[in-house]
């Protein structure tokens, strides 16, 4: 007869119930169980932004652009500025891709040079511009008050000048024919001219978002607990309101871009001895028919800067914004 109690002794084991052990998780290896982390604003962007084929091509094309500025020998080892007449207003061919102007000089050259002072005029501009409007406007709309009052009308006076007719007052004034000065100082008076009739829209957007952000819970809950009005102001409001900023100051670089073109076109922006678009298509303009690629190159270059500042600020805005996803 058999043993019922080495029966017993000899069943599996594994049959027998048992506590789960600590060290494993009931749901482990169920990799659809798993939450992911949570992500801010700017993760929810990024997230987002990588997503939409529009802000590659822009970003590819901001960075071909900016790579040309920093190491424009990469791209052609011709000097900008030397020319002789025997070659004046020499068509495209193999020795000068996009043919001579009419002092004989390569105008792909300066195309490739011609971008490192639009471009540098444009960022530097919109840095200033930016910095300025939105410091403006976060101490107008967090003190409030006279405050706010005094800096709005200061902001009032400089929006009310019509920007084409200031810049052409300013840069005259400052930076006309009678004048002598450098490279970097004209390009320095064309920035402060940018700068000083563009912070007030900055100043304006940075305010409003000031104005609907401050009155928070969570504003209200750092306050209460101690906060002093610096830290709440850098730890909690501006980086809360920048959005905005970011989207318009996007924008902006292509608009400046633009505006220092328009500005060396009426003889007014950027002048000899730089060499940027807005000059190239000054020296083009009363040989459009004649010589019509002395205006397109320097224009397409330019055409698609502006371009891909702005399809990237559209690109940045729609992701920034939730109602807008």
């Amino acid at each position: 007869m058999s043993d019922p109690t080495a029966a017993m002794v000899t069943a599996p084991q594994a049959e027998l119930p048992g506590p789960v052990s600590e060290t494993t998780p009931p749901d482990a290896g169920k990799p659809g169980d798993r939450k992911e982390k949570p992500r801010g604003l700017l993760g929810d962007a990024w997230y987002d932004l990588r997503h939409k084929p529009l802000f590659w091509i822009s970003a590819g094309f901001i960075l071909f652009f900016v790579v040309m500025a920093a190491f424009p020998w990469l791209f052609t080892q011709t000097d900008p500025d030397f020319g002789t007449l025997s070659r004046s207003r020499q068509g495209p061919s193999g020795d000068a891709w996009f043919g001579t102007d009419i002092q004989g000089r390569d105008i792909y050259a300066r195309v490739i040079y011609g971008s490192r002072a639009s471009i540098i005029v444009a960022l530097t501009a919109t840095l200033g511009t930016v910095l300025i409007g939105a410091t403006v406007g976060v101490i107008a709309g967090f003190r409030g008050g006279w405050i706010d009052q005094l800096l709005s009308r200061i902001a009032d006076v400089f929006f009310g000048l019509p920007f084409i007719l200031g810049a052409i007052v300013i840069l005259s004034t400052f930076n006309g024919p009678g004048a002598h000065r450098g490279e970097w100082s004209i390009m320095g008076m064309v920035i402060l001219a940018l700068i000083v009739l563009a912070w007030p829209v900055s100043m304006r957007i940075m305010r409003s978002t000031v104005l609907a952000t401050k009155n928070a819970d969570y504003i209200i809950a750092a306050r209460a607990l101690g906060a002093s009005n610096t830290r709440i102001i850098f730890r909690h409001l501006i980086p809360n309101c920048l959005a905005p900023v970011l989207v318009y100051a996007t924008i902006l670089v292509g608009a400046f871009i633009s505006a220092e073109a328009a500005l060396s076109y009426l003889g007014v922006g950027l002048q000899t001895p730089v060499v940027s678009w807005g000059v190239m298509i000054s020296d083009a303009q009363n040989l459009i028919r004649v010589s019509p690629y002395m205006l397109l190159f320097p224009a397409a270059a330019l055409v698609l800067a502006v371009l891909s500042f702005v399809m990237l600020g559209e690109a940045v805005r729609e992701a920034l914004d939730p109602k807008m996803r």
